[in-house]
């Protein structure tokens, strides 16, 4: 039995014994045999074949408490001509000890994950060569734009050759044209007929030949082997006519030449299409300038943006891009930050205002203090997510991927068939050549390979340009499949920009109250800290100093503070306080009402406005009106939550709910077999975001809550959630059309031909305008709005 040998470094190892209970962990799983140095940090695996894969020892060293550091990459590659040359790659790479892997036959890319360390960019390079294809890895922005030039030089050679092979052709289009009117005074004499196809089906056609022994060779089978086949069966007949000088006998070489330079222009129109639906990309990294105005040595220099650090003062002009994320150190002006966030009016920023790269200066000059360069920058992490989002898979792409897997072979089989069983039936093997031949030739794995992840990569594209930014395709499903929606209140139906509204001081100084209880909230992120914060700054109060500082989650926090003692402040249930009749007509108007006690003893009670944001409202009307279940759940107490919803058109809402109880209310939710969406913006939110069937971060919210969700929106504004639903929604109505679109074409298509109903030629044409046809449909995604 053969086995594969793998390792793979190990975190959180702290003792010898730990590598014990990991090596013991691995050995019982079938199939292994492992070994564990605590010195090298590193597991060495002897896995044998059909027993435990290297994702199952992965998860078994997680499942032990420890940890494998996985590293990524991602490869540019060339080569592929169809849906079954990716499905190849993939398997090629997936069988790489450790690798996991994804091909995108649209975007031309493969996303790989493995063991940190375990293999250098060469070897999965090499891999793929062996393959019978090339790659490169990609390295970044520089590399884009390289990558981009490339095509742009393939296009134009590609376009040469079609030209060439269409006036070669075009003798045949008018011999064909001339036939179905009835004039035969045209026809070309055979020789000729022969000297002009052979350089479309052995130059124009060369590429299908070398993609064909490639694939072979490979193991694998793709659409240039159907395409060499059936052209080469048709001319290589009709060459042999020709030489033997049986002039009774019809030729084909007007149906390989035309098929060859049909597919030729179907994939001229298929790689600029392709390219359109990937122009989300290109249009951000055009937004950052090549070069920046930056102050150093008290002069103003012009140097290249890759050169930029943190901490230069560059300078902004009205008109300008903005090359940096900073802060405004001097000026005001208003900025366009539309395509990154999807804002359409200009925002107005001032001396601490913060600026990111990519968004233009429309009105007035300033100078920012850079505190993001390079790939740390906001436009570079939009620009990264939306690669990984737009090379990443949908499940409904599972079937279509099977399917091309096997598709070729499949196809020629069913040629095979068809010649012998027409040859045996009419006798006429001539005949069963021809319908052979308009099997392999309409018989194309593309539609379906492009089918989803076309429209994936425009869907995703296009929400980002409206500041709806997706993880990956399967959050772009799952949104558009969501049947009930919980919301936070605070930060998401509110503007989570509370203010102290009232104040109830139960000791003689009330700004030392106040200053310390603004200085216990500076260690919390939660909105209503903000607001005791605000309240202190405000008053222009001095903050003491804290020590002791603990945080309970969806409760309150507690520190000490000097020249005060223990102060705890938070929900008034928390710390065991009855509410006061004036704390509680505050809360029945609506307010948050937050307690304070000093080592124990009520000292202050505060009541906390957050206004419902403009377009809550409407949004919950959206949500209900697409048949979308709606709730809130808030930890805030009940009259708070009620007045809320009621103000936001929700009937089903729940106060006082912590945070664990909010991850609860999801799971219980999907255990009603519901498909479930969360949308929140704090640290109380990760738990039911995390839990959630597809899950939502407001784009202001806090990092670990964005780290959390499967999709960021970038607005503060409830109804980019409904947008991202509705664009989910519209994105999945283009993939059930392209699938529908290319399972019918191959389902009717092949038939036919093969009961002589389509000539090689009319075959070749709907082959060739199969992929082109699916990808076009999905680019009318791009007129959503």
């Amino acid at each position: 039995m053969t086995s594969q040998k793998l390792i793979l470094p190990i975190d959180g190892m702290s003792c010898a014994a730990c590598a014990n209970r990991i090596e013991k962990v691995l050995n019982k799983l079938p199939g292994v045999a492992a070994s564990v140095s605590f010195a090298s940090e590193s597991a060495e695996l002897s896995l044998a074949e059909g027993g435990a894969t290297p994702a199952d020892a992965v998860a078994a060293i997680g499942k032990a408490g420890f940890s494998v550091p996985m590293a990524h990459a991602e490869l540019a590659l060339e080569g592929m001509s169809c849906a079954a040359c990716a499905a190849r790659i993939e398997k090629v790479l997936g069988k790489l000890p450790g690798v996991t892997a994804s091909v995108n036959f649209a975007s031309e890319r493969a996303s790989l994950g493995f063991p940190e360390g375990s293999y250098a960019p060469a070897a999965l390079v090499a891999a793929v060569q062996k393959a019978g294809f090339d790659a490169r890895v990609v390295a970044g922005e520089a590399d884009d734009e390289a990558a981009t030039r490339r095509h742009v030089e393939h296009y134009r050679h590609e376009l040469r050759v079609f030209v060439v092979s269409a006036l070669l052709t075009l003798p045949f289009i008018a011999e064909m044209v001339a036939m179905l009117f009835g004039v035969h005074a045209l026809m070309l004499p055979r020789m000729l007929q022969l000297l002009l196809s052979a350089p479309v089906q052995f130059w124009v056609g060369a590429r299908f030949y070398k993609g064909a022994c490639s694939a072979l060779k490979g193991g694998g089978a793709n659409m240039d082997v159907l395409v060499a086949l059936g052209t080469s069966m048709a001319w290589g007949f009709s060459a042999w006519v020709t030489l033997a000088g049986l002039d009774g006998q019809h030729v084909y070489f007007e149906a390989s030449a035309a098929v060859i330079t049909l597919v030729v222009l179907g994939k001229l129109m298929e790689a600029r299409a392709k390219g359109k639906a990937g122009s989300a990309i290109e249009a951000l990294v055009r937004l950052a300038p090549k070069v920046a105005r930056v102050e150093r040595g008290g002069q103003l220099l012009e140097v290249p943006v890759g050169e930029l650090v943190l901490g230069d003062v560059v300078v902004v002009r009205n008109g300008e891009s903005v090359p940096v994320d900073g802060e405004v150190v001097d000026g005001e002006g208003a900025f366009d930050e539309s395509l990154m966030t999807g804002e359409s009016l200009p925002v107005a920023r001032g001396v601490g205002g913060r600026v990111v790269a990519g968004s233009r200066a429309v009105a007035g000059s300033v100078r920012l203090r850079a505190s993001g360069v390079g790939n740390r920058t906001q436009l570079a992490q939009i620009v990264r997510l939306v690669r990984e989002a737009q090379g990443s898979k949908a499940p409904i792409q599972r079937l279509a991927d099977v399917i091309s897997g096997v598709f070729v072979p499949v196809v020629v089989a069913i040629a095979l068939l068809t010649f012998a069983a027409t040859g045996w039936w009419l006798g006429d093997w001539t005949v069963a050549l021809v319908h052979a031949v308009a099997v392999l030739v309409i018989a194309c794995p593309c539609a379906l390979g492009l089918a989803t992840p076309t429209a994936v990569m425009v869907g995703i594209g296009n929400g980002a340009r409206r500041g709806i930014l997706f993880r990956n395709a399967a959050a772009l499903e799952t949104a558009g499949r969501l049947q009930a929606v919980v919301l936070d209140k605070t930060g998401t139906l509110t503007e989570g920009k509370p203010t102290v509204d009232a104040m109830l001081v139960l000791v003689p100084d009330e700004d030392g109250l106040l200053g310390a209880v603004a200085a216990v909230e500076a260690g919390s992120e939660h909105p209503l800290s903000r607001a005791l914060i605000g309240a202190a700054a405000a008053r222009k109060l001095t903050l003491p100093a804290v020590s002791g500082f603990a945080a309970h989650a969806g409760a309150g926090v507690e520190a000490d503070v000097a020249g005060v003692g223990r102060l705890a402040v938070g929900d008034p249930r928390w710390l065991g306080l009855e509410l006061p009749d004036a704390a509680r007509a505050w809360r029945d108007e609506g307010k948050t009402v937050v307690a304070a006690c000093v080592d124990g003893a009520p000292a202050g009670f505060f009541a906390i406005a957050d206004r419902l944001k403009p377009g809550s409202a409407r949004a919950v009307g959206r949500l209900r009106e697409m048949g979308i279940r709606v709730l809130m759940l808030t930890g805030d107490n009940r009259a708070t939550a009620a007045a809320i919803a009621r103000e936001a058109g929700i009937d089903e809402f729940e106060g006082e709910v912590k945070p664990r109880g909010k991850a609860d209310r999801v799971a219980h939710l999907k255990a009603e077999g519901l498909k479930v969406g969360m949308v929140g913006d704090g640290v109380n939110d990760a738990p039911a975001l995390a839990l959630a069937d597809a899950s939502f971060a407001m784009g202001a919210g806090s990092d670990v809550a964005i780290e959390a969700a499967d999709v960021t929106l970038m607005h503060d504004d409830l109804e980019h959630l409904v947008d991202a639903v509705a664009l989910s929604r519209a994105t999945l109505a283009k993939i059930r059309q392209n699938l529908f679109f290319a399972f019918i074409y191959n389902t009717l298509g092949i038939p036919l031909a093969a009961l002589g109903y389509l000539s090689p030629v009319i075959a070749g044409a709907a082959m060739a305008f199969s992929s082109v046809s699916v990808v076009s449909n999905s680019l009318l995604l791009r007129r959503w709005r």
